[in-house]
């Protein structure tokens, strides 16, 4: 993984300088050739139905459940670190965590699909991207299998490049590895990539590819976060994106 990895960041310089400017419907779009999406808080809010399994899982075994604002914080770095987060401090050790891990994902597999639904403006967003001819992704810290279910089910009506959630294959976020992999597949280098995410976890991951890192405010971290985290520029809404572009 570390050979590719290194190989992957090389193409970055390699490929520098490839102009890919065109004009479509009076826009100009500048460089960039494809946008990598975060899933959960970005392209769809998923809070109340993470949050409804986790908190059954917790109360079968007698543990306090948690309110949706406990949970912003606890998303972002994969299902078992939510699991971490969610138990009283007295009660996470591995043997547990690993249990009811299994348990929440078990549950959430039933309720991924009660409430998620995408964004307001999200279907618009993508309507324009696919308009303008760029490729699109998503990159998820959610397990694979789940990640495809919930992007097969609520945004099937627009072509995704890639994919990708956690899996033995591809480990979790910061780590950059799926991203540029994501770019190796589409044959798009890195600094023509706009990376849009709502956590500090992508925009260490956006940065450390290479990418451009896009805070969405709409998810599940405050502006200040986004920023202090290195995003390059702030969405207030998701068509704000096209301003990327002019």
């Amino acid at each position: 993984m570390k050979r590719l990895l290194k190989g992957l960041v090389k193409a970055k310089f390699s490929l520098q300088g490839v102009s890919n400017d065109f004009r479509k419907e009076g826009i100009i779009v500048m460089g960039y050739k494809g946008v990598i999406f975060d899933l959960d808080g970005t392209l769809v809010n998923s809070l109340e139905d993470i949050a409804d399994s986790m908190n059954i899982v917790l109360q079968r075994y007698g543990f306090p459940p948690h309110d949706l604002p406990a949970y912003r914080y606890f998303i972002g770095n994969g299902m078992k670190n939510l699991m971490h987060e969610a138990l009283p401090e007295s009660s996470r050790r591995e043997e547990l965590i690993i249990k009811y891990y299994s348990e929440m994902i078990v549950e959430y597999h039933k309720n991924c699909l009660n409430k998620t639904r995408p964004y307001n403006g999200i279907a618009e967003l993508l309507n324009k991207l696919t308009s303008y001819n760029l490729k699109l992704a998503v990159f998820s810290n959610k397990i694979d299998e789940l990640t495809r279910k919930i992007v097969t089910a609520l945004l099937s009506d627009w072509n995704f490049e890639a994919v990708l959630g956690f899996s033995s294959k591809v480990p979790r976020k910061p780590n950059p590895y799926g991203a540029l992999l994501i770019g190796q597949k589409a044959g798009i280098s890195p600094d023509e990539l706009i990376y849009v995410g709502d956590t500090d976890v992508d925009m260490q991951t956006a940065n450390s590819a290479g990418m451009y890192a896009v805070g969405a405010s709409w998810g599940f971290r405050t502006k200040e976060e986004l920023i202090a985290s290195g995003a390059k520029y702030m969405l207030d809404h998701p068509l704000d994106l096209i301003n990327i572009l002019r």
